[in-house]
């Protein structure tokens, strides 16, 4: 699997640079250890106006390989370009430098409900995935992927996290 390192230079749509993986539906603020929304851990969303662009790179390239990781076990991306173009057409945002399997689950989190041929987008479901609405298969990318980035603070990041409270108690 190739995964792109993604930046915050070379974004898709003139005069709209991503800046943050926020997607306007945070769950943080309810309590949540990784948002719902965009699916980073909670510390990272309150301090990421203070992170380094290296920090802020290693958030996007998780989020990314979390993303590929889902998108590639329901379907392929057999025309990248084809999928660029439809994506600038539709003026979907996208980021430039991640994998077309992240632009792909763009193209479907927004047009879920109005694609009826996805090989017209250069990308086609796995067979196992090719009878399910499209609608009903975002919803259970976007389950997935938050379960992932859950499992990843859980095994990850948690235990860094208790320890420290051990090692510094009130």
């Amino acid at each position: 699997m190739s995964v792109c390192l993604v930046g915050t230079e070379s974004f898709a749509m003139p005069n709209q640079l991503i800046k943050t993986p926020c997607v306007g539906l945070c769950s943080t603020v309810y309590g949540d250890l990784v948002c719902r929304g965009c699916k980073r851990f909670h510390h990272e969303v309150i301090s990421w106006n203070a992170y380094t662009e290296e920090q802020k790179q290693a958030v996007w390239q998780r989020l990314e390989v979390l993303l590929v990781q889902v998108m590639q076990a329901k379907l392929e991306v057999f025309d990248a370009d084809l999928l660029l173009k439809q994506l600038q057409q539709r003026k979907i945002r996208y980021v430039a430098h991640q994998s077309p399997y992240c632009w792909a689950y763009q193209l479907i989190a927004r047009g879920a409900r109005v694609i009826n041929q996805l090989e017209a987008y250069g990308m086609v479901l796995l067979p196992e995935f090719r009878d399910s609405p499209l609608p009903v298969l975002r919803d259970a990318i976007d389950r997935e992927f938050f379960l992932l980035s859950e499992a990843h603070y859980e095994r990850y990041i948690a235990p860094k996290f208790l320890q420290a409270g051990l090692e510094n108690p009130l």
